[in-house]
């Protein structure tokens, strides 16, 4: 093989093996899901359904989860005062992982009128993987107190999972990070910038070692010729 052809032959390689790089990242799959719940209240049961979206992003060993609600949920007979009310709730994982994760959030920033939907803030809470393998995140029970009272609502209808992600326990190297969010059938977005920066640096360093090569076999031609 001549050194051209070496040459260009070393380049491919190297540009190939760069992309296998970045192509093996894995994807993570969410996707916003209707909940039922029904709502055990002071007043009487309540039922009502709501969109959920289950958000992940890598932090440290672990994962920041945020749950969001589209809609309102149970409702309330009298007004409700500026941080009167305090929901929290539960994350069941299931796949690889078994548990629950608590997601809690801030009280109520502005006065919900009597006999709306409550609409739940974000809530958020800290996942530490203990399996490794794909790990799904499904609704669980939502918890409001307010003005002394507890009212709790579960999901009905087996709700399926608002995400999932390929995770490795604690301890070792997440096999995904970044954020995951999205609907239906699209995968979300994945990786933050330093996880794009650490497969970026891989993928140089493969290029790097390419160039070496190619560096290398031209000392030897020279030296062949010399």
């Amino acid at each position: 093989m001549s050194y051209r052809n070496r040459t260009a032959a070393l380049a491919s390689a190297a540009a190939l093996a760069g992309s296998a790089v970045l192509l093996a990242a894995p994807a993570a799959h969410a996707e916003v899901v209707d909940v039922k719940y029904q709502c055990k209240t002071p007043i009487g049961d309540k039922s009502a359904v709501s969109p959920i979206d289950i958000k992940g992003v890598k932090s440290g060993s672990g994962y920041k989860l945020t749950m969001s609600w589209q809609k309102g949920v149970s409702s309330s007979p009298v007004d409700l005062g500026k941080g009167a009310m305090n929901p929290s709730a539960v994350i069941e994982l299931g796949g690889a992982d078994s548990g629950t994760v608590s997601v809690t959030g801030a009280a109520n920033q502005a006065v919900i009128p009597a006999n709306t939907p409550i609409k739940i803030n974000d809530l958020t809470g800290t996942y530490t993987p203990k399996k490794t393998g794909k790990v799904t995140f499904t609704a669980g029970v939502l918890t409001i107190k307010a003005l002394g009272t507890t009212t709790t609502c579960t999901p009905t209808n087996d709700p399926g999972a608002s995400l999932t992600l390929d995770v490795t326990a604690a301890g070792g190297t997440a096999d995904d990070s970044g954020t995951q969010s999205g609907s239906g059938d699209t995968l979300p977005q994945t990786g933050p910038e330093d996880s794009a920066v650490a497969l970026g640096t891989l993928g140089g360093t493969v290029l790097l070692l390419g160039a070496a090569g190619t560096l290398w076999l031209t000392r030897r031609h020279q030296a062949a010729r010399r």
